[in-house]
């Protein structure tokens, strides 16, 4: 098979397997209903011809494969096309399973929370020991450069989501990855729109380590109750790390900074630039798997020292009348909550806002009305912001951001309902003080409102 048509080519992972074959010689095009920069230039760049919006004469005659994208749903007239003249259509994790993926050592991070920090993580930890990894991130890792790239290094570091493949295919994307090692980190209930309870989540994650082989390793979160009853016949074998005494590899000798974590992982001393206990999990995990991957303690820890993080993870966004913006991407009651923890050890004192948009399919929903407002109310002052796309939710199911922002007041916090970004600013920008710290949590962009609110504050 030489000629490939990817349709939905500009997302981050669907850009970068597109690139990266396009390298190797094959026929490559795409379409995209959203092609602009950076990744429609890069793409260009590349020499890869992108249509803007979905027909089926953008397949051209005599395509082989037509690579069809998880957003893409059926009634997409390439999605259509590609069925009705009988053409080879394959997922985006297939693709990537044959192409780059096998004979190579696959390290996969999973889990609800952290896989995209952790995995930036190792895959800087084996760059910077002169592995030049292949990589698939759904961030912006800031020393990489870019959220995803293959080359032709035996190592492959996977950020492995849970959700499913495609609308052809609803198996979780990770099933794909063939892992030689894979890293849990914690496991809860999320993507209420494709599962309807926190077992069906555990199984996707048993079938997970079930790829593991026996020459492998499966590091799991010793400390997670749903992590250990995943693994616990396990047909790999399986390392705990995390800090109760029971497990395999601990972390101990925390120390908090304010723009720095120490700790020790099996007696070993490490530091990140990163403020929190969930970004020191996420380091000991990443070292865990480094140490599999053959580095030594000192490559590890150097690696870890000179991390600088992922964008929108506690990413200061500017400053002005003495008032830090902060982005971040919780949008989960636990990861909120994580959130808030780290904000307050690394601003002590500092009067904290939330500004939370519910855009997630699970925050739009009902399913964690409760667990958000007892989230939200760690804050000093909590902003919830209208429900983006509401007439996707069914009614009866729908998150209530009235309701929450009472909430919010009822568990000791602060809260109000502002129904739009303009209202959101005018709120903040006339009532925060010097001193202040405003996060703002969103898995979207929010409506611009980070710098909207900076220049508020400027004016």
């Amino acid at each position: 098979m030489t000629r490939f048509h990817f349709t939905g080519i500009c997302g981050t992972a669907m850009g970068a397997v597109a690139a990266a074959m396009k390298q190797r010689g094959l026929r490559v095009t795409g379409s995209d209903a959203n092609a602009y920069p950076p990744m429609s230039d890069f793409l260009r760049g590349q020499g890869i011809l992108v249509a803007e919006g979905y027909d089926e004469k953008n397949i051209p005659a005599g395509t082989e494969v037509v690579v069809i994208g998880n957003a893409i749903s059926r009634g997409n007239p390439e999605a259509e096309a590609a069925l009705e003249r009988k053409l080879l259509y394959q997922s985006l994790p297939e693709v990537m399973k044959e192409h780059f993926l096998r004979g190579k050592r696959n390290f996969v991070v999973a889990g609800t929370h952290g896989k995209t920090t952790t995995s930036a993580m190792l895959a800087w930890l084996l760059r910077h020991a002169g592995r030049d990894p292949g990589f698939m991130i759904g961030g912006l890792p800031k020393n990489l450069g870019r959220g995803a790239h293959f080359t032709d290094s035996e190592f492959n570091v996977l950020e492995g989501d849970e959700y499913d493949t495609a609308f052809f295919d609803k198996r979780s994307k990770f099933l794909h990855y063939l892992p030689e090692c894979v890293a849990i980190n914690n496991i809860e209930f999320d993507h209420a729109d494709i599962y309807h309870s926190l077992d069906e989540i555990k199984l996707s994650f048993r079938r997970l380590l079930n790829n593991v082989p026996r020459n492998g390793m499966a590091f799991v979160n010793g400390d997670d109750p749903n992590c250990m009853d995943v693994s616990q016949n396990a047909p790999c074998p399986v390392t705990t790390v995390g800090f109760g005494e029971n497990c395999t590899l601990r972390v101990t000798g925390l120390n908090y900074e304010e723009h720095r974590s120490s700790f020790e992982l099996g007696g070993v001393s490490h530091s990140v630039r990163m403020a929190g206990e969930f970004n020191v999990r996420n380091a000991a995990m990443a070292a865990a798997a480094a140490g599999f991957a053959g580095l030594t303690n000192d490559e590890i820890r150097a690696g870890l020292e000179s991390f600088e993080g992922v964008a929108r993870r506690q990413e200061l966004r500017g400053e002005e009348r003495g008032v830090k913006v902060i982005d971040d991407f919780a949008h989960h009651p636990t990861a909120i909550r994580l959130a808030v923890q780290g904000l307050r050890q690394r601003h002590p004192g500092a009067r904290l806002w939330v500004l939370f948009e519910p855009r997630s399919n699970t925050t739009r929903r009902a399913v964690f009305q409760n667990e958000l407002a007892e989230s939200l109310a760690l804050a000093d002052l909590a902003v919830v912001a209208a429900i983006p796309d509401l007439h996707k939710i069914p009614e009866h199911d729908r998150l209530d951001p009235t309701r929450l922002s009472a909430d919010i007041t009822r568990h000791g916090g602060s809260g109000f309902y502002l129904p739009d970004v303009e209202a959101i600013v005018a709120h903040v920008s006339s009532r925060a003080a010097p001193g202040d710290v405003v996060a703002v949590l969103s898995n979207g962009g929010f409506g611009g409102i980070h710098e909207k609110l900076l220049a508020a504050l400027r004016a």
